[in-house]
């Protein structure tokens, strides 16, 4: 029998693991709330990568962008498997988990210091805060999980002596931060393999892609926002009013597309084992945050089209179609087995991926993009449907 989680004011229960098989396993409203406070985080750093790119500091910008995604990402991604295997909805869970809200809301004040100034004080801190708040988690269920309690303490050991070397990174000298930064990145992706060589803990494949799932959506959702604000700031401009129609159109085909195609996947059925599990939730971190640069993109192109910013047609046009390009293409070999990347019937994802990026170089190239995404969401149901056909198609004495 599956643990109950009906009575919501229950003050403490024992961490004990979840079954993997459990039925009507879904996101609750406490992962929920966890993810649209994370939003927050996702909007300023996509925010302040626009920001550094309209200012023609690509280096800089992408840099910067890429360091704090990976504060939020990993952060949210080590929340939302531990829930899979371990949410109690007590009293002490809750509690746990809103300090990690609040540490995400730290994180978010102190992104656009990172990306711009290269100042991490306060998403350290925030992201410490985070990181600390699972190092408990993790030693309660170790605490209840007799079965996986080395697994659990590896976890709270790992993490706690990661969060140390994260502290310690702000009184390095500024020339060993970025080094620092890769050796503390290693270290925390380190933590599950080396945690989970001893017991696997129980998480739940349709639980995980629903939470996945449900992320993807909301920074999407952030792009049109983002797009929207854009748009709404540049309407001042009534010469440019055509071009941003465009763009407009362009981008909301090119939002439709990639989010048609990466829920027209199965996604479960790539979560076999540890391997595959952990390849599928480690890729999602380009997912993510090109996903949330797409937005960035968007806003940037509206900006240049009215006259602000400092970047190149081209540069400006590939700050959209290089982000959309590595959507597609992640989504593409996250959700594929290699036996079916070889297979004729798929060469239209890269086809896609290719035509997006030689978009770059059109006179539209975001209405360009979006007609692209479309068509290959639309090819893609043609391949599926002469699948079904052929493997549904009565064969003859």
């Amino acid at each position: 029998m599956s643990q109950s989680h009906s009575t919501a004011d229950a003050w403490h229960r024992p961490m004990v693991a979840r079954l993997a098989s459990e039925e009507h396993r879904t996101a609750t409203a406490l992962e929920l709330f966890f993810d649209l406070c994370f939003v927050t985080a996702v909007a300023q750093a996509s925010g302040a990568f626009e920001h550094e790119l309209a200012g023609g500091h690509i280096g800089h910008g992408i840099l910067g962008f890429a360091t704090v995604f990976f504060a939020i990402w990993w952060a949210w991604m080590n929340f939302t498997w531990f829930a899979s295997a371990y949410d109690t909805d007590d009293v002490p869970y809750r509690l746990l988990t809103l300090v990690q809200i609040t540490g995400a809301l730290i994180l978010a004040a102190g992104v656009s210091q990172a990306v711009e100034h290269e100042d991490f004080t306060v998403i350290t801190w925030g992201y410490v805060v985070m990181r600390l708040a699972m190092v408990t988690q993790w030693l309660r269920a170790a605490h209840s999980d007799p079965e996986r309690r080395r697994s659990c303490v590896r976890y709270a050991v790992g993490i706690l002596i990661v969060q140390i070397g994260w502290i310690a990174r702000l009184a390095v000298p500024d020339d060993w931060g970025l080094p620092l930064f890769g050796v503390l990145v290693v270290a925390e992706l380190a933590v599950p393999v080396w945690a989970e060589s001893i017991a696997n803990t129980t998480w739940h494949p349709h639980h995980i892609a629903e939470r996945y799932g449900l992320f993807t959506l909301i920074v999407l959702g952030e792009t049109i926002t983002a797009a929207t604000v854009a748009v709404r700031t540049a309407l001042d401009d009534e010469a440019a009013i055509g071009d941003i129609a465009t763009l407009v159109v362009g981008g909301v085909l090119t939002v439709f597309a990639l989010w048609w195609l990466y829920f027209a996947q199965n996604a479960p059925r790539r979560l076999t084992g540890l391997r595959s599990a952990l390849l599928w939730g480690y890729g999602h971190y380009l997912v993510f945050a090109s996903a949330a640069a797409v937005g960035a993109g968007l806003a940037l192109n509206v900006a240049h089209t009215t006259g602000h910013g400092h970047l190149s047609d081209r540069a400006a046009s590939a700050a959209f179609t290089v982000p959309v390009a590595v959507f597609v293409t992640l989504v593409w070999l996250l959700h594929h087995r290699a036996s079916e990347i070889r297979s004729r019937t798929d060469l239209v994802h890269p086809v896609a991926v290719l035509a997006v990026l030689a978009s770059t170089f059109s006179p539209a190239p975001v209405l360009a993009t979006g007609s692209i995404t479309a068509a290959l969401v639309a090819a893609t149901l043609v391949v599926s449907a002469r699948g079904r056909s052929s493997v549904s198609r009565p064969t003859r004495a």
